[in-house]
């Protein structure tokens, strides 16, 4: 079942963040975009890529008003044990949540249940907590922080100036489309 234009699920979980153990809630990341990104364990192989992918736009990231939360069903103790030994974990500065009871993973619905693993599930909450971007790759096929840094800011045109959608590939600054009568097989 899509995640589109559906609250995201209610959570309470213990994350890792700039050195500290914290309590993170659903209701504490609206008010902003957020993007959740959710990868199969740590000390793993891809992981870490796409992880260090997402640090390396974090700062990006947060300009466009948007907080990163990597998770996965570790623990928060994980977590950090994987931060402090890593390099490429070392450069997280965004919340890293532990879900070991996988209540978070399956109500975003990216749980391998045979496996406990989540999916490599990245989903992108407008401020009310409504997933606006949902895309889910196999364990083998990582992901492009750049890529939905594009998503991010297509999704924030899109909800900022109403009736307008934006192209394939479309990129900020860019022309967007105002669907109507007259474009119908003129595309």
């Amino acid at each position: 079942m899509s995640m589109i234009n559906k609250s995201i699920p209610e959570f309470k979980a213990e994350a890792f963040h700039n050195g500290e153990f914290k309590t993170i809630t659903s209701d504490d990341v609206k008010g902003k975009w957020s993007i959740f990104l959710f990868y199969p364990a740590d000390f793993t192989f891809v992981c870490p890529t796409e992880l260090e992918d997402m640090a390396d736009h974090y700062e990006e990231l947060k300009a466009l008003g948007v907080e990163v939360y990597s998770v996965s069903t570790d623990t928060h103790f994980s977590h950090k044990a994987w931060h402090d030994s890593s390099p490429a974990i070392g450069k997280i500065n965004f919340p890293m949540i532990g879900d070991p009871t996988g209540r978070i993973t399956r109500g975003f619905d990216v749980m391998i249940e045979e496996e406990a693993l989540a999916l490599r599930g990245t989903f992108l909450a407008n401020p009310d907590g409504i997933v606006k971007v949902a895309e889910i790759h196999d364990l083998g096929i990582g992901r492009s922080a750049k890529d939905m840094v594009r998503k991010v800011k297509a999704a924030q045109y899109v909800a900022e100036n109403d009736g307008e959608v934006c192209p394939a590939a479309w990129e900020q600054g860019e022309e967007t489309l105002t669907p109507s009568l007259d474009l119908v097989g003129k595309i």
